[in-house]
């Protein structure tokens, strides 16, 4: 039976920017956007716009919210990001229009290929369309799209695609009934 051997993991093939502008951003994400005595929307806005994100209007970003790289990154109009949340885009990130990220929410587009010997990194987009809600401390893993308003209920984890106007619930999150929005 073979094992996993880390001394084999060689991610050399994935470049997500040049060194310098990792460096910079790395620099400005744990001093601006981690910060919680920086509470303004629009500082973090305009410097994720200057690092290549691309945001819409009226975007409200929280403290102590931590984004790997702003130039995998597009957020729609009034969007909602909350404390504490962890956008770790290895992949490109799509938020919608009115979307809400609860506090301690996750974006995890990188996973490890268990079943390889070098524990191979894996990169898969997320999309979340537009009146999307991921409640507080949920996850969404690689690959998983959730589509026109679906909800994550608190404490759960997306690892498959989430139907439109359906709330879902648990680890692996299932559907447990229709959202309503009057």
């Amino acid at each position: 039976m073979k094992t996993t051997d880390l001394s084999k993991f060689n991610n050399d093939w994935y470049q997500p920017g040049g060194r310098i502008k990792r460096a910079l951003w790395f620099l400005v994400n744990a001093c601006i956007m981690q910060s919680k005595w920086i509470p303004f929307s629009g500082v973090k806005v305009t410097l994720l716009i200057l690092f290549g994100a691309e945001i819409g209007d009226n975007v409200v970003i929280k403290p102590n919210v931590n984004i790997k790289y702003p130039w995998k990154l597009t957020i729609g109009d009034n969007t909602w990001i909350g404390e504490r949340v962890w956008i770790d885009n290895l992949g490109e990130v799509k938020i919608g229009k009115n979307v809400c990220l609860s506090q301690g929410a996750m974006l995890l587009c990188g996973n490890h290929n268990y079943k390889k010997v070098a524990f191979d990194l894996i990169v898969g987009k997320i999309t979340l369309e537009d009146g999307v809600w991921i409640g507080a401390h949920s996850i969404v893993c690689p690959g998983v799209k959730c589509k026109s308003h679906a909800l994550l209920a608190v404490n759960s984890v997306a690892t498959a695609n989430l139907e439109p106007y359906s709330i879902y619930q648990g680890n692996p999150a299932v559907k447990v009934r229709e959202r309503v929005v009057n």
